[in-house]
């Protein structure tokens, strides 16, 4: 349930001029939500797990093709979005004790920097805001083609573990397991 909230902050993009002043070509896309997804996924009873889906997330990315550690992603999720597998569980997620999407209807995510860890794996890491609570937080990614030097559309799978409880989510901690696994796929396209 605190997986939800970590979805919907997904990435905050600090604008491109903090790049520009460093000299660097800087390419912006913009996230393509019809080709992205977002989920996550919680362990239920130990057993087995439940996923949820947040089917409204719009992002921003800034990428200086020679300087990768100075890129800038804004993620933002719409968490009265969210999908469950069944009618008990969304209206417990949308409810106070998880994502509280009346009080919270947004999730936020802001990468502050990618490191490259190979031509198409990298970590970027930034801070992630759920239910009024901003923590920093990695996204791991897998790139389909090296993101510093692709010009047209850039495609990637993502994926992040928090602890829902450092959101606030503690209710059904018998049940409900604590480590929330984000999955994210997204296709960026230039701007």
């Amino acid at each position: 349930m605190a997986w939800l909230s970590l979805l919907a902050m997904i990435v905050a993009l600090a604008a491109p001029s903090h790049l520009a002043a460093q000299g660097a070509e800087v390419r912006e896309y913009r996230l393509d939500a019809s080709a992205s997804a977002l989920n996550a996924r919680v362990s239920f009873f130990g057993l087995s797990s439940k996923t949820a889906r947040f089917p409204r997330i719009e992002g921003q990315v800034a990428i200086a093709p020679g300087a990768p550690e100075a890129a800038r992603i804004r993620v933002t999720i719409d968490a009265r979005t969210i999908e469950a597998p069944d009618e008990t569980t969304l209206r417990r997620l949308r409810g106070e004790k998880f994502f509280w999407v009346e009080r919270y209807p947004a999730i936020r995510f802001i990468g502050r920097s990618l490191t490259m860890r190979s031509p198409t794996q990298g970590t970027v890491a930034g801070e992630l805001t759920a239910r009024g609570v901003t923590r920093p937080q990695t996204l791991d990614v897998t790139f389909a083609s090296d993101p510093r030097t692709t010009s047209g559309p850039i495609t990637f799978t993502g994926t992040m573990e928090i602890d829902r409880r450092d959101y606030g989510m503690r209710a059904y901690q018998l049940i409900v397991g604590n480590t929330v696994r984000i999955g994210l796929e997204a296709r960026m396209v230039p701007r």
